[in-house]
């Protein structure tokens, strides 16, 4: 998957956790901020904006396994289109090389 496909599904889970339900968004607040700190721990510090959308591109149930071990009795706040998504964009924000919502490429 290209980092363009990949970008673009981050930026809509991002829109779907700023739709969802005030009742629901401490939770999946919650879950996605779990899923940023375990892809800090993944991926460390040094990382760019390609080597997040591979790992994406190598399958993400680890994830699910995060959500399920954060909010256990809300099976709504496991959304891969949310949850797992948003995270993506948000970590992508601490990429070496992007900046200023672009990404920024070698010439």
């Amino acid at each position: 998957m290209s980092f363009e496909t990949a970008h673009y599904q981050w930026q809509q889970g991002e829109r779907r956790l700023r739709a969802a339900p005030a009742d629901r968004a401490h939770v999946l607040d919650r879950v996605v901020e779990g899923l940023v700190a375990e892809l800090r721990r993944r991926l460390g510090g040094g990382f760019t904006a390609e080597e997040l959308a591979a790992l994406y591109d190598t399958g993400t149930s680890w994830c699910l396994q995060v959500a399920m071990r954060i909010a256990p009795d809300h099976p709504w706040a496991w959304d891969a289109g949310i949850v797992i998504d948003a995270a993506f964009n948000r970590y992508l924000r601490e990429a070496a090389d992007y900046a200023g919502g672009r990404r920024e490429i070698a010439g």
